[in-house]
């Protein structure tokens, strides 16, 4: 069978955004506040418009440098469902049906007593809250703090620089926030594709979602019932996924973080779920189980959709367009079309010769990579397309309670892991080498996940550990203000 060719992507350029972190330890918030960023009524009419229009500039800009990370074949849909587009557009036709009243309409001294700015480059919230965006576009951010003419305050601005994922970069990162206040270890997390949300299971029989953004937790929800294990978002950054761990009901359950309710129950595995793998197409998912079965579900149906039988724990992925799933046992990855799984897998890999129990199976973002990390510490890397395996890196092995996870950064070029003696490595998958390394005072492998579109990962064992670069380490930044 031919793999379909909508899976090879070109490479995406390794520019990528830092995020605006505050250091030192925070506090879980069991609420939170939304902003609004529509404009100020207060503003007159004219500086509303000019506002309105420089949004739509901006977005249209965005997606305009934007090709759907990579794709040609499907086109852009960000941006038309954006807030901040609808907004701006509401101000643009508030403006033209106003404009047709010259008694209505207000000149732009009105409001000029009033505390309201036009807007200038150095506003970048649009920007921040789209961080698959934020990506394309060939520029980072990291915040400095000037000081505003007059003396009256302090106003902070977004300088953009350019700065590429290297082996210095990735050497120079550190932990710029971290949440201690777990009572337990941290079993899983997941990234939100098109939102800035992280949300985290830990043996707490917890789940905490945070805005990365803005560097607070939103939420927390206690499953004090069925515990919690693997949790993932689905589309809808308000709704998760998520596996029991008591022991007595292995249902996965779709969950609303809004109004903590289950939406509906998937039953169908009678052991642990160990791997759980969301579609970013379409609404379906895949879960591995210790009984030997992968079960593929629809999200709007309580009854799996296929079952497909194995011969070891299995660890599951779909690619990036959702069109190849990949299930990963006993020494060989296989490599189903998801339209047609039930003929079989048209691709089987060997990982040489490691017969040991998979952990995590993962594809790159542009689908030229896979990488498997097994129980005895093995992290391999294969070609998707031709099944060549590239690479190799060994850590230290973990139990069988344990999972071994490991990351692609955003580009595909490195790959980062945790290990068996709670230490975190990073390799460079073209020359393969080791390019860094944190040690820890941990006995257990952290869980690891890449964010989407930014120059930050995150780490999760008995703390949430958020890490990025420290400019002042390398040399082409050293003393910029």
């Amino acid at each position: 069978m031919e793999k379909s060719k909508g899976r090879r992507r070109n490479m995406m350029k390794s520019h990528l955004c830092i995020p605006r972190l505050t250091r030192g330890n925070t506090s879980c918030k069991s609420s939170s506040s939304t902003t609004n960023n529509r404009l100020s009524p207060a503003m007159s009419l004219l500086e509303r418009f000019r506002e309105a229009v420089f949004r739509l500039i901006m977005l249209t800009a965005l997606s305009k440098a934007t090709s759907h990370s990579g794709s040609r074949d499907v086109p852009r849909s960000y941006y038309p469902n954006e807030p901040h587009h609808s907004e701006a557009v509401a101000d643009c036709i508030e403006f033209i049906k106003k404009s047709a009243s010259p008694g209505d309409n207000r000149d732009s001294t009105a409001s000029s007593s009033m505390d309201t700015a036009m807007p200038v480059p150095y506003n970048t919230e649009v920007i921040r809250a789209l961080p698959p965006l934020c990506k394309a576009v060939e520029f980072e951010s990291f915040t400095t703090t000037n000081q505003m003419a007059g003396g009256q305050g302090q106003s902070e601005r977004e300088d953009k620089v350019a700065l590429e994922l290297t082996e210095e970069i990735f050497q120079s990162m550190e932990v710029g926030m971290a949440f201690r206040d777990y009572s337990g270890r941290i079993s899983s997390m997941d990234f939100h594709r098109t939102s800035s949300y992280l949300v985290t299971a830990s043996d707490d029989e917890s789940i905490r979602l945070y805005d990365v953004a803005t560097g607070t937790c939103l939420k927390t929800i206690n499953s004090k019932k069925y515990g919690v294990d693997l949790v993932c978002f689905t589309s809808d950054p308000t709704t998760v996924i998520y596996s029991s761990k008591n022991g007595w009901d292995e249902s996965l359950r779709l969950l609303s973080l809004h109004d903590n309710k289950y939406l509906r129950y998937f039953k169908g595995h009678h052991d642990r779920v160990v791997s759980l793998s969301l579609c970013s197409r379409k609404e379906c998912f895949i879960s591995g189980s210790l009984d030997r079965t992968v079960l593929l579900w629809d999200q709007r149906a309580e009854k799996c959709q296929g079952l497909l039988r194995v011969q070891g724990r299995p660890a599951t992925a779909y690619d990036d367009q959702g069109l190849v799933f990949a299930i990963a046992f006993g020494g060989y990855v296989r490599l189903f079309d998801a339209r047609k799984y039930d003929k079989g897998p048209f691709e089987i890999f060997s990982v040489g010769g490691d017969i040991s129990d998979a952990n995590v199976v993962k594809f790159s973002n542009d689908g030229r990579l896979m990488l498997l990390t097994t129980m005895d510490g093995h992290i391999h890397v294969l070609d998707s397309f031709r099944g060549t395996l590239l690479s190799t890196y060994n850590v230290k092995p973990v139990s069988s309670t344990s999972t071994l996870e490991a990351s692609f950064s955003p580009e595909g070029m490195f790959v980062i892991s945790g290990s068996g003696d709670g230490s975190v490595y990073a390799w460079s998958v073209r020359s393969g080498k080791e390019v860094a390394s944190w040690m820890s005072t941990e006995t257990e492998p952290p869980v690891i996940k890449w964010a989407p579109g930014s120059l930050m990962f995150v780490t999760g064992s008995s703390e949430l550990s958020f890490w990025i670069p420290d400019l002042s380490k390398l040399g082409a930044y050293a003393g910029r203000k």
